[in-house]
């Protein structure tokens, strides 16, 4: 068991083999994923035994929960998996310069919107031409919430804070086109969820 200080969050354990399966899938090249909004940890924890051909590069906007990452990375004992790092996704610029995957889960619905066109805008400059970014979250698609379980996340969200709010699919990949990301892929994943897929460099 890690130490007292990891944070657990329930739905980790509910959509770690999902995603897992799908990164297997598209991360096939060696090289570094970042990891934006880490979290808890235990994603990045999980991951990086399962993908020893990936350097894992955990972040977080600030290290006010760091303590909990470093628990679950030590738990995790793979040598893949680095110390985190602060990475503000809105923020016009990272202290990282290059990263051949960028994954996101569960972060662009609690956070303002400047945080998702931070994030497609930071991913276009760190990923090389090819690169992947990988997306997992509740979306709405064509204006529409894909179920009513996500309409009342949604509504619960905004109460919470006005600023937050499940995404438009089509805005987030109108945004991300600016910043030369296509999607390749939209996966269909447990409770509701997608995971998007985007390239770098791609003919749009």
């Amino acid at each position: 068991m890690p130490s007292p200080a990891a944070n657990h969050a329930p739905a980790t354990d509910r959509n770690r083999d999902p995603i897992l399966a799908v990164l297997r899938r598209v991360c096939v090249s060696p090289g570094c994923l970042l990891e934006i909004a880490s979290g808890t940890g235990q994603h990045a924890a999980y991951f990086a035994p399962a993908l020893p051909h990936l350097q894992f590069q955990t972040s977080d906007r600030d290290d006010s929960g760091f303590a909990s990452v470093l628990a679950w990375s030590a738990e995790a004992n793979a040598p893949n998996l680095l110390p985190p790092i602060v990475v503000d996704a809105a923020a016009p610029t990272w202290p990282i310069e290059r990263a051949e995957y960028v994954f996101c889960a569960n972060m662009i619905h609690i956070a303002p919107r400047e945080a998702m066109l931070g994030l497609v805008a930071g991913a276009g400059r760190v990923l090389p031409p090819g690169g992947t970014l990988v997306l997992y979250g509740p979306y709405k698609v064509g204006g529409r919430h894909t179920a009513d379980s996500n309409a009342a996340f949604d509504e619960s969200l905004r109460a919470r804070d006005p600023r937050w709010g499940v995404r438009d699919l089509e805005d987030l990949v109108g945004c991300a086109n600016e910043h030369g990301l296509a999607l390749v892929e939209t996966i269909t994943m447990p409770a509701n969820n997608l995971t998007l897929v985007l390239k770098k460099g791609l003919e749009r």
